[in-house]
């Protein structure tokens, strides 16, 4: 049980970085510095959101 709600919350957390990721691409593409240096901010948010997910589940 504990194994499928870890590999549950893997693939949670991959479908949510992958989504943020393509809304933040698609929706503003022309931005420049500004919008990269949100962007990558927000990934690293999301990796840290699902380090700390798979804290819970060990």
């Amino acid at each position: 049980m504990r194994q499928q709600a870890m590999g549950f919350a893997k693939g949670v957390g991959a479908g949510i970085a992958a989504g943020v990721a393509i809304a933040a691409i698609g929706s503003r593409m022309r931005q420049g510095r500004s919008f990269k240096h949100r962007a990558g901010r927000t990934m690293r948010n999301v990796g840290e959101l699902l380090d700390n997910v798979q804290d819970m589940f060990r």
